[in-house]
C-alpha cells in the first residue's frame, strides 16, 4: 500500500512539459500522452504502484531519449533521495567539466636540493585526488624514487591532501564501521579502506591491519584493532590525532574472518604505507607530516598518473563506490570553481550547473555519491539531463546492464526490453535512472525514485547497516522497478 496516494497526481497539459532545453519533437501528438486518471477507479500507473505493496512515497518519469516527449510521470515534482541514482548525475558532471580523458595524476616533489643521492630537504608525497590510487601504485612511486637516485632523505617527509576538502565521513549518521563512508581529501588509499583480519590463536585472537592490493600487504600502524570481551556493540571507534583506535567484540569473530573498516586520517594512512614501501628500498623517512599547502619551486622525482576519467565513471557507476563518486565529484567543482569549501559547498556548485546545463528545477545534492540521506531529486530533472546527453552515447556506454528477471527472481537473457541503468539502495530507499530500449527499438529515458523516509527516520544509528525489513522493502522496490519499464515496454515500444 503507497502512503499518500490521493496527494499524489499525473503531470497533464502538453506533453513536452520535461522535455530537455533544445530538445525538439518531431512528431508531437494532438493530445497529451500521459495517461488521465479516471474519477471511478485507478488508472494504469496507480495498479502497479498498488500492486508492489511498497510502504512511503513513489515518483517517476519517462520521456523519448530521442525527442524528450515525456510520456509518463507520477509524483508531480515532488523531489526524493536519490541514493546512488546520484552517481550518475555526477558522473555527467565529470564528463562535463573536466572531460573523458582526464587523468589524476600522484606525485613524489623534492623541496630542495638533490646531492650525491641525498636529498637535503623535504620529501612529499602529493596527492592529487586519483580516487583509484591503491598500495600497489604507491610502490612503483617508491620504486621510482630509489630509480631517480635517492637514497637518503635529511629533510621531513609530508604527505600532501589539499588538492580537495577534508571530509571525516561522506555521511556522518553511517556507523563507525560500515566501508562504504570513509574519510575522503585530496589522497586516498585503497578507498580509504584498512584491511582487518583475525585468527582465532589459543584463548584469543591474533589480529592485523593492513592495506593489501596485489602482491603487497604492508602493515599500518595508524589503525589499531584490540579484541574486547563483550558480545555488543561490535565494533567501538574513537579517533585520535595521529591514530584511528578501534575494539571489537570477541563474541561476534568465529574462528577468524577479514572485513574492510575505513580511514578516517588519509593522509597519515597513505603516508604510513608509503614509509613502509620506502623502507624497502632503503630509504628512511621521518614522521608523517599531513600538510594542506605545497611549497614553491619543488622538483618532480616520480609521478603515478590514473586511468582516464571514462573508466574511473565506468568502474563507480558499476560498483557504486562512493568515494570515487565524492572525489570526481569535488574535483570537477575544483576545476569549475576553485577548491570547494566542503562537501556540501561542492554539491551545491553541482546543483547551479545541473540548473545551467540541463534546465533543471530543483536539484538539491549534498553530496556526489547520494549517500547522504538529505539529497532531493526530482525524476523529471534526472530525466532532461538524460534526454539531453542520449545523443552522445557516452553515458550510457558506462552504465551497467539493469537485468530483468522472472518471478522467482532467475536472469531473463532473452527479455526483449534492454535497459542501462544506475541503481541506487539506502535503508527504505531505492532508485532507477537511465535508458531502456523497448522490443521495437525505441529508446526511453526514465527516472524512478521510491522511498519510506518516515520508516528509515525511525532506525537508530548503530543498526543502519542492516535494519529490519529494509531487505523486504528493496525487494518490492525493484519488483515496481521492473513492472514499470515493461509497462513502458508494452505502452511507447510494441
Amino acid at each position: 500500500m503507497v502512503d499518500h496516494l490521493s496527494r499524489r497526481s499525473f503531470l497533464t497539459g502538453a506533453a513536452a512539459a520535461f522535455l530537455a532545453p533544445g530538445a525538439v519533437s518531431a512528431n508531437a501528438p494532438e493530445r497529451s500522452l500521459y495517461p488521465q486518471a479516471r474519477p471511478d477507479g485507478l488508472n494504469g500507473p496507480e495498479r502497479v504502484i498498488r500492486s508492489a505493496g511498497l510502504r512511503g512515497d513513489v515518483a517517476f518519469a519517462v520521456a523519448d531519449a530521442q525527442t524528450g516527449l515525456g510520456l509518463e510521470a507520477f509524483g508531480g515534482d515532488s523531489t526524493l533521495p536519490p541514493a546512488s541514482v546520484a552517481k550518475a548525475l555526477t558522473a555527467l558532471y565529470a564528463l562535463d567539466v573536466l572531460g573523458v580523458d582526464h587523468r589524476f595524476a600522484t606525485r613524489v616533489l623534492a623541496a630542495g636540493p638533490v646531492e650525491g643521492g641525498i636529498l637535503k630537504g623535504d620529501l612529499i608525497l602529493a596527492g592529487g585526488g586519483d580516487p583509484l590510487l591503491d598500495t600497489r601504485h604507491l610502490a612503483g612511486l617508491a620504486a621510482r624514487v630509489k630509480q631517480a637516485g635517492i637514497h637518503e632523505v635529511q629533510g621531513a617527509f609530508k604527505v600532501y591532501d589539499g588538492a580537495l576538502p577534508f571530509v571525516k565521513s561522506i555521511d556522518p549518521g553511517q556507523p563507525d564501521h560500515v566501508g562504504y563512508s570513509p574519510a575522503v581529501s585530496g589522497i586516498a588509499l585503497n578507498f580509504n579502506r584498512v584491511h582487518f583480519e583475525w585468527k582465532r590463536a589459543g584463548s584469543g585472537y591474533a589480529v592485523s591491519m593492513d592495506a593489501p592490493a596485489g602482491d603487497y600487504r604492508p602493515a599500518v600502524a595508524m589503525a589499531k584493532m584490540q579484541v574486547a570481551r563483550r558480545s555488543l556493540p561490535i565494533y567501538t571507534y574513537e579517533s585520535g590525532p595521529r591514530l584511528d583506535s578501534w575494539t571489537v567484540a570477541s563474541g561476534a569473530l568465529g574462528n577468524g574472518g577479514a572485513r574492510w573498516l575505513p580511514v578516517r586520517l588519509p593522509g597519515l594512512y597513505a603516508g604510513d604505507v608509503f614509509q613502509t614501501l620506502m623502507r624497502a628500498h632503503g630509504i628512511a623517512l621521518s614522521r608523517v607530516e599531513v600538510v594542506r599547502d605545497l611549497p614553491q619551486g619543488t622538483t618532480e622525482l616520480a609521478r603515478h598518473e590514473s586511468e582516464p576519467m571514462r573508466d574511473i565513471l565506468r568502474g563507480m557507476l558499476k560498483y557504486s563506490t562512493n568515494i570515487t563518486a565524492e572525489m570526481v565529484g569535488m574535483s570537477a567543482t575544483a576545476a569549475r570553481a576553485g577548491i570547494p569549501a566542503s562537501l556540501e559547498a561542492s554539491a551545491q556548485e553541482m546543483n547551479a550547473w545541473a540548473v545551467e546545463r540541463f534546465g533543471m528545477q530543483s536539484p538539491a545534492m549534498v553530496d556526489h555519491s547520494g549517500l547522504g540521506p538529505a539529497s532531493r531529486l526530482a525524476p523529471q530533472d534526472l530525466v532532461r539531463a538524460l534526454v539531453a546527453m542520449h545523443g552522445d552515447g557516452t553515458l550510457r556506454s558506462l552504465m551497467k546492464p539493469f537485468l530483468m528477471r522472472d518471478a522467482s527472481g532467475r536472469v531473463m537473457t532473452t527479455h526483449p526490453i534492454k535497459v542501462d541503468a544506475k541503481t541506487g539502495t539506502l535503508n527504505f530507499v531505492s532508485g532507477l535512472g537511465g535508458y531502456m530500449t523497448a522490443a521495437d527499438g525505441t529508446q526511453l529515458a526514465f527516472a524512478i525514485f521510491t522511498a519510506d523516509l518516515e520508516t528509515r527516520a525511525k532506525i537508530p544509528r548503530a543498526q543502519r547497516e542492516r535494519p529490519d525489513g529494509a531487505r523486504s522493502w528493496n525487494r518490492r522496490a525493484k519488483g515496481l522497478q521492473q513492472a514499470l519499464i515493461e509497462r513502458w515496454g508494452a505502452l511507447y515500444g510494441s
